[in-house]
């Protein structure tokens, strides 16, 4: 295959496809039934045209009836008179007349056959573009809600361009949405941590340390009373290094009473000096 040959196999599909795609069948039944209109129209002045000259016929034979009739009369007339020459002129006329008649006659049957038929012609293409418009209108209805149904489906299904666009840019704005709710969620778990620090929200911050210090206050103390609990009341508990209790007492005892006399000498001294 030549190039320029493959060339305009490529441009006719081209061509077809964008006619296709730009192709409405609503239009092109619009078209047509626009088209079946023009001919009925041409086929109805076809016969008028036929009703015509088959009229004028009638009237050229109406007249050369007459023109007969009268130079019949006229040679009777001729003929009584005792004029045989007028008479016999008038009957040759008269021949003549008869001949054209006949011709005439000829012609109009023809006409009206050809009138009869277009008639007919015209009727049986009246009741096709009769039909054709109705069918046009049924097709047309039933492609227009074909196709509203496509749009609806498409807009429904999100795949028309318009609907595409939307649910696309719906779908950026819930992805957005998403991304700053997981952003300030992990903020606020950082601030609340303390590995960041809300330098807007100082005093705030303090109030809630103060809070969180007194409910860790609040809990030891319960873990105190708990220990108490556990321990009882004659009971402390022993310091690493420390003897038993009771050589504890026994040790202190003795310092007691040795530190006891020596109070009252050293605050007579120095009374006895003054």
């Amino acid at each position: 295959m030549s190039v320029m040959k493959r060339f305009t196999m490529i441009f006719r599909a081209k061509a077809n496809k964008a006619l296709d795609r730009a192709e409405d069948p609503r239009e092109t039944l619009d078209y047509s039934y626009q088209k079946q209109l023009e001919l009925l129209q041409k086929v109805r002045r076809g016969v008028a045209d036929v009703a015509t000259s088959r009229k004028r016929l009638e009237l050229q034979m109406n007249q050369l009836q007459q023109s007969s009739t009268k130079l019949e009369n006229q040679a009777k007339q001729a003929m009584g008179q005792g004029r045989e020459d007028l008479a016999r002129e008038a009957l040759t006329r008269r021949s003549g007349i008869s001949q054209q008649l006949t011709d005439l006659q000829t012609q109009h049957s023809q006409l009206q056959g050809e009138e009869e038929k277009l008639t007919m012609a015209s009727q049986r293409l009246q009741a096709k573009v009769d039909s054709f418009r109705t069918r046009k209108e049924t097709v047309k209805a039933t492609y227009s809600a074909a196709e509203a149904q496509t749009r609806i489906n498409e807009a429904f299904s999100g795949i028309s361009e318009e609907m595409g666009d939307v649910g696309m840019a719906i779908q950026r704005a819930e992805d957005k949405t998403s991304e700053m709710q997981a952003r300030a969620g992990a903020l606020d778990e950082l601030i609340a941590s303390g590995a960041l620090e809300d330098v807007t929200g100082s005093t705030k911050d303090d109030i809630q340390s103060e809070l969180d210090q007194m409910g860790s206050d609040q809990n030891v103390e319960l873990e105190m009373q708990r220990l108490r609990a556990e321990i009882g009341p004659g009971e402390a508990p022993k310091e690493l290094g420390a003897g038993a209790p009771g050589e504890g007492r026994q040790a202190e005892a003795p310092a007691a009473e040795q530190q006891a006399p020596q109070q009252p000498a050293q605050q007579a001294r120095p009374g006895e000096g003054a």
